[in-house]
């Protein structure tokens, strides 16, 4: 009986089969050239996961995933593009002290085929259960990508025996021949052409693991033979002025990187690990120049809020969340609207990130003693109208940002806090008196940053009743469709999100502005819900609500948004 007869009697015993049921589906099949899955399936007795499942049971191979997964490239030189195609595998592991290949399958039990493909690569084959959408997903990733591809070409030229053996006085040599220096600049060049922010190399204990954060998320794109780790890091550490002989400390360093027009400032940072260095670089774009606040995903009152705050010609503006929330991008966006040749903008920052004409930016030093405090103290002697802070962290910085503001200077700063209404709680636990708040305070603003659903994938859906009555509740009067109107949007996933559905980010935020009513309330020193409360009741929107509309517009998901700005 082959697998596909076997499926019935298997879907009996778990009981989603009746026996009358089953009958008619063999009398179907006798009858057409459909297979028994197929007439499952178009019959929606069973879905695909029941099937897979099943599969995987019959077969006795266990089921794999391939999403997400990162493949060294010398794994896809045993097995050629055409030969995966053409039967629908993929080769994923290899585990070279016992020589054999894992390869995801759609039929793990083609014994012909698994001797081919022995006979192909010279490993023992190891067969795993996928589903054929996967696997040709995967085929396309990483065959065709060209990252795979280059890296297992420059692999094939180094010599392993000569690498694994890297002493002080070869490691000079290794890290400047062509193999290395192609491995890091085809590393780099995907970055740049996959909108990555980051790039972390990580060793392991059997091998090196490149992952990217791209629109937030990380996610694994190749792994390399644990023999070049050592020359890739040390080539890395050579570009960014780092020490190549210091492996037990954490080090930083920084290079640009250009490709076509695109430039982009690499941050780089090394840290020991276990198994040896782990090397992570932020890039910064510096091209494209800074975007607008409306290009940043602010309308409405947040908007609105923010514009009014940063036309006063003193006081404080806060912009707060975790990290890698945006903040610095909002900030620079601002300084950008405000940056005329009539006013002296000076920036403390920790890094610089960008690059802006006509801003006198200073990155703080604490070896030298240039800390924020102390900078900020030099600044006021500068003739500013307008100072950043990189961030309030400490009773000092906060006690001269408040008298840099009483004292008729503009100051942004960031703060590290969950929502707009716990700055003002915050502000008080780093030592700030109530009534020097309320005097200096401007505005708050919090944010987070969502995914973007892919233009080129979008598709719209029916909502669940139960989805719309929370969205109505979070919304409350904001909600102003008809609950028969309600379509949201989610991405399928194509070649030009790699799958995600999702393609670039956008911001939530929401914006408190010190009114008579929130100022009485922070001298009262009350807490932070009673201050969102009245906040909202001044006509707040928050981030959560933001998100919420930004979703019935067919901008991001709710997943997202729940993602980001669930309490």
């Amino acid at each position: 009986m082959d697998i596909d007869q076997k499926l019935i009697p298997y879907f009996i015993d778990k009981g989603l089969l009746s026996q009358d049921v089953a009958d008619e589906i063999k009398q179907i099949a006798l009858g057409s050239d459909k297979s028994v899955e197929e007439i499952l399936l178009t019959k929606h007795l069973v879905n695909d996961n029941d099937i897979i499942s099943a599969k995987a049971q019959l077969y006795h191979v266990p089921f794999i995933t391939l999403e997400g997964r990162g493949i060294s490239p010398e794994i896809l030189t045993l097995i050629p593009e055409s030969v995966a195609r053409k039967y629908k595998l993929f080769p994923f592991e290899l585990d070279k002290k016992s020589g054999k290949l894992s390869v995801a399958m759609t039929d793990p039990l083609d014994l012909p085929l698994i001797e081919f493909l022995e006979q192909k690569s010279g490993k023992s084959i190891v067969t795993y259960l996928a589903e054929e959408n996967d696997i040709l997903e995967k085929i396309d990733e990483e065959y065709s990508q060209g990252l795979a591809a280059e890296v297992s070409e420059a692999i094939k030229e180094t010599s392993e025996s000569s690498i694994k053996t890297i002493d002080a006085s070869q490691i000079g040599q290794i890290i400047n021949e062509a193999p290395i220096a192609k491995i890091v600049s085809t590393i780099l060049e995907y970055a740049v052409k996959s909108r990555a922010s980051d790039i972390h190399i990580e060793a392991q204990e059997t091998r090196t693991r490149v992952r990217y954060r791209i629109d937030g998320i990380l996610q694994e794109r190749l792994a390399l033979p644990k023999s070049v780790h050592e020359a890739v890091v040390s080539r890395i550490k050579i570009l960014s002025d780092m020490k190549i002989d210091e492996r037990r400390s954490p080090q930083d360093g920084r290079f640009n990187f250009k490709l076509g027009i695109d430039e982009v400032d690499l941050r780089v940072s090394s840290l020991p690990t276990v198994h040896g260095e782990k090397i992570v670089m932020r890039l910064l774009k510096k091209t494209g120049g800074i975007p607008d606040l409306s290009s940043l995903g602010f309308r409405g009152p947040s908007l609105k809020n923010l514009e009014i705050a940063i036309t006063r010609p003193h006081g404080i503006i806060l912009v707060t969340g975790p990290t890698g929330s945006g903040k610095t991008t909002t900030l620079y966006s601002i300084l950008s609207k405000l940056n005329t040749a009539r006013v002296n903008i000076v920036t403390l920052e920790d890094p610089v990130e960008y690059e802006i004409s006509g801003l006198n930016q200073v990155q703080i030093n604490p070896q030298a003693g240039l800390t924020f405090a102390s900078g900020l103290r030099s600044f006021l002697r500068q003739d500013p109208n307008i100072i950043l802070v990189g961030e309030i962290r400490d009773n000092e910085t906060t006690s001269l940002a408040i008298q840099a503001a009483l004292t008729g200077h503009l100051v942004f700063s960031t703060l590290h806090t969950n929502s707009a209404a716990t700055a003002l709680p915050r502000l008080l636990d780093l030592g700030a008196e109530p009534f020097l708040i309320v005097s200096v305070l401007n505005a708050v603003e919090a944010q987070r940053i969502v995914r973007r659903i892919c233009a080129g994938c979008k598709e719209e859906y029916q909502p669940t009743p139960q989805l719309i009555e929370d969205i109505k509740n979070i919304l409350g009067s904001l909600f102003t469709l008809k609950e028969s109107e309600v379509r949201l949007y989610k991405g399928k996933g194509c070649k030009e999100c790699n799958n995600t559905g999702y393609f670039g980010r956008t911001g939530v935020y929401e914006t408190i502005i010190v009114t008579t009513n929130i100022a009485k309330m922070v001298l009262e020193r009350a807490t932070a819900e009673t201050i969102e409360n009245q906040a909202k009741a001044e006509g707040m929107i928050t981030m959560k609500q933001d998100g919420y509309l930004k979703v019935l517009d067919g901008i991001t998901t709710i997943e997202e948004i729940l993602r980001v700005a669930q309490e």
